[in-house]
Order: C-alpha cells, then sequence, then structure tokens
C-alpha cells in the first residue's frame, strides 16, 4: 500500500454525502459551482468518468451534470442527473464534453449554463436549460446562445440591474432580460484566425493579465468591487488568480494569486465562492480520489477571507474543509486539522476502492492527530468508539486543550479494522477541537465517534 508523503498531504491532497475534504464521495466530481437557493447552498458539478467509447483516451470525459444541496456544509444531498448529453438537441450526444457549468435564479426560475460541442462537429457553444426548481427537472433550449463560441459559462447578475455571461478566456457579455441572449447593446470584434474572420461579441477582461490558458471564469461581486477569478497555467499545472474592477465589463486589474498550483500537479482547478449566512467559501476540486490520473477530479471547499481593501487573502487547501461535524457522526481523523509529522501518513482504506477513503498511520507514542470543530452540544459523550487496527496494544487519550481532556482509552491488539466502543468518564459539551494521542504503542486509525 502506498503511503502518501504528508510534504504533499498537508498542502493538497439522494444519499447523504459528509464534510470532509473532499465534500462528495462515490462519483467524481469538478468544476463546482456553489449558489444559494433558500436556505440552501446548492452545488453544480460536471462528471468526470473514464470514456466509454475511448477508455484507453487518457483525457477528460463528462456526460452529465449532477446538482447537491446542504444546509450546513456537513450533510450533502445528491439530487442525481440533472442534464445529460443525450438530452440536448443542439450537442452532441457523444461529445463527453460537458464541462464547466453555472446556475442562477431570476423571477422563480432556474437557468443552468453548460458547454458543450456541437452536434455538427464546429467547435463548442453554451446552451441554457430552465427549470422551476433547482434540483430540476431541466429542460434545455432548442438552440444555443448565439455569439458564444466557447466553454466554462459562468453569469453574474450585477447590482446595476443586468447580468453579464462569461465564458471561455475571460470573454463577458451582457445577456437580455429574458437570460437567454446577449444584449444587442454588446460591442462587436472581429478577429482574423489565419485566413477566417469572426465576429467576437462582448469584451476579453483578461486582456493584459496573465492569462496562459485561462478558462473557467467565475466573476461575482462583493465589498463594492467586481471580481473576475480564473485559473491560468503557471508552471505546467493551474493556478487561481484574480482581478478587481468598478465595472462588471472591467477594465480589471490583476490582484494576484488565489490558490497556488497543487504540489502533486493536477493541472485543472475549477472553482466558485459563495456567501452563505455570513461566511465567504471557495469550492474547488482536486484528485484527491484519483492521485494518479488527475482527469478524475472531486469537489472540495475551504473558508476565504478579505482584507480591509478588498483583496483576497491566500487559500491554502486543507483536508478538514469547512463546517461543524455532530460529535456522534463519524469523525474522520485522516480529514485532519493538523497532525504531528513524525512517523504518520495516510493511506487508502483500499486503493482499488478510492471512496472507502482514507486512515491515518500513527506510529508510534507520542503521535497525534487533531480535528477542528466538532460540536458534542449539550449533554456529556458516554462512550467512544474507535476503528482502528494494531500490531501491539495500545493506549490513545482524547484531548481539548493542553488542560483539558476527555479521558485514556485502552485498544487491544487488532490485526483486522476493529470497532472498539470504551465507556467516557470525562466531560465535553460545546465546540471543541478532538486532538487523539498516542500514549503508548501505534495505531491505523480509521474514525472516532462519540455517544
Amino acid at each position: 500500500m502506498k503511503r502518501l508523503a504528508l510534504v504533499i498531504s498537508a498542502l493538497f491532497l439522494g444519499c447523504a454525502l459528509f464534510a470532509q475534504n473532499p465534500i462528495i464521495k462515490g462519483l467524481y466530481t469538478a468544476d463546482p459551482t456553489a449558489r444559494v437557493f433558500g436556505d440552501k447552498v446548492w452545488l453544480f458539478c460536471s462528471h468526470d468518468i473514464i470514456s466509454p467509447v475511448e477508455p484507453e483516451r487518457r483525457w477528460f470525459c463528462m456526460e452529465d451534470y449532477h446538482t447537491f444541496s446542504s444546509e450546513d456544509l456537513v450533510h450533502w444531498t445528491d439530487h442525481g442527473v440533472i442534464l445529460d448529453q443525450k438530452n440536448v438537441p443542439w450537442g452532441n450526444p457523444e461529445g463527453y464534453s460537458m464541462w464547466a457549468p453555472d446556475c442562477v435564479e431570476k423571477d422563480g426560475k432556474y437557468y443552468f449554463y453548460f458547454p458543450n460541442a456541437s452536434r455538427e462537429g464546429r467547435g463548442f457553444a453554451v446552451g441554457v436549460a430552465i427549470a422551476d426548481r433547482p434540483e430540476g427537472p431541466y429542460v434545455p433550449q432548442a438552440e444555443p446562445i448565439k455569439g458564444i463560441n466557447g466553454i466554462d459559462p459562468c453569469v453574474l447578475q450585477a447590482s446595476d440591474g443586468n447580468a453579464y455571461i462569461f465564458w471561455g478566456n475571460g470573454r463577458c457579455a451582457k445577456l437580455k432580460p429574458n437570460m437567454i441572449e446577449l444584449a444587442d447593446d454588446n460591442p462587436k470584434t472581429t478577429v482574423k484566425w489565419g485566413n477566417r474572420e469572426m465576429e467576437m461579441v462582448g469584451v476579453n477582461c483578461l486582456e493584459g493579465l496573465p492569462n496562459r490558458q485561462a478558462e473557467g471564469p467565475f466573476a461575482f461581486e462583493a465589498n463594492g468591487w467586481f471580481y473576475l477569478t480564473y485559473p491560468y497555467v503557471r508552471q505546467n499545472t493551474e493556478v487561481l488568480a484574480y482581478a478587481m474592477s468598478k465595472n462588471p465589463m472591467g477594465p480589471y486589474e490583476y490582484k494576484g494569486i488565489i490558490m497556488e498550483r497543487s504540489v502533486n500537479e493536477c493541472w485543472t482547478n475549477h472553482h466558485s465562492f459563495v456567501n452563505y449566512k455570513g461566511e465567504w467559501y471557495l469550492f474547488y476540486h482536486h484528485n484527491d480520489y484519483s492521485p494518479s490520473f488527475d482527469k478524475n477530479r472531486s469537489v472540495r471547499v475551504d473558508k476565504v477571507r478579505f482584507n480591509p481593501d478588498g483583496s483576497i487573502e491566500q487559500v491554502i487547501p486543507t483536508f478538514r474543509g469547512v463546517g461543524v461535524t455532530p460529535a456522534s457522526d463519524q469523525i474522520q481523523m485522516d480529514r485532519y486539522s493538523a497532525i504531528y509529522h513524525v512517523a504518520t501518513g495516510i493511506d487508502f482504506l483500499d486503493p482499488a476502492k478510492p471512496f472507502d477513503g482514507w486512515f491515518v498511520h500513527l506510529g508510534r507514542t507520542d503521535c497525534w492527530v487533531r480535528y477542528d470543530e466538532v460540536d458534542f452540544g449539550e449533554a456529556d459523550p458516554t462512550a467512544i468508539t474507535v476503528r482502528y487496527c494494531a500490531p501491539q496494544a495500545s493506549k490513545i487519550s482524547i484531548w481539548f486543550s493542553d488542560n483539558d481532556s476527555l479521558g485514556s482509552f485502552d485498544l487491544p491488539a487488532s490485526s483486522t479494522w476493529k470497532e472498539i466502543t470504551l465507556p467516557v468518564t470525562g466531560k465535553a459539551t460545546g465546540l471543541k477541537n478532538v486532538k487523539l494521542v498516542v500514549n503508548e504503542g501505534g495505531l491505523d486509525l480509521d474514525w472516532i465517534s462519540f455517544k
């Protein structure tokens, strides 16, 4: 079993789904756009698969879209497929190119924007599917949006009362109020491609900014500014960057990096920003469940902080993710907030079944791992359940701070995975950061849970 180096993992590595990064398991998800509709966050994702027509082709392959919802950013519900390539009238039913999408609401209707290869084989276009509810069903329009030749749409509903659509490498145009056509007063530019001339609608908001192979733009408004965020390639891997403007169509001023390139070089990193209950979050993707093939990605989320001048603090990817985990959940300690970096590591429970997740190896006395923001509620726990295996009898203790311990627990030796439930005599209520320390021996730890 291949140990994942901690120097890497510390930086980047209808059913109920759970909180830690990555937040969606059971299928590969990418290009997440998060939106708040009602009292929930709704997540619209593309869906990575291995090509059923060219399985040997090691490239991006997506045939449909899913949406997920959550009220606490911890427990996510998969609402299933909302649009399949076979149901797009103008699209190639075997194009496998349903890449980064978006969805916005207006006047009780939900407008889902998506790219696809055209049926006639003339490159890519952006279509719209409309629903009465965020989970669908979505009905695609008969034709794509005229004037857009590209991928990765994002729609900004600005404070000036207009909606603007961004796509490709940062191009932007105003939409008509019907949300399915470009406005007539958009600027137009004639561009030459060899011997061909093409009329381009809108403006290039990334002109003059670092934008090598830029794609997947996401625009939003906050703090009196318009933000244009986007991935672009630096040193053969995408970073997330951003620019700011007082006008939705620019000009934009480059401000810097939101998220650095991944250490293990997952090539892409598409994303979105959302404000939910007064907190800002960055949704993005990484190949956690597929470390040897970076075209199978999984969605992650981490908190975002703004400086007083409106600039964005750089986001450091975490395993822990966001949200408060109930103490009665299976607390996945391998999705740690912090760890002792000696004789420790993480591995897949079963490399052949990556969605089963990981375990954390705590190889000797004094090793520890910490998982933050666990809610014990108003009643003290009566028992702790530990799923572990250990070559020798071991002892662990649970700490909340240097002087606040829940007690010590003896774990008998077990050569296979074992669940043991032990009584708790210590006290714990409210929100705690849980630190598990090895006092004797060493063990592999899957999860802990409190009753």
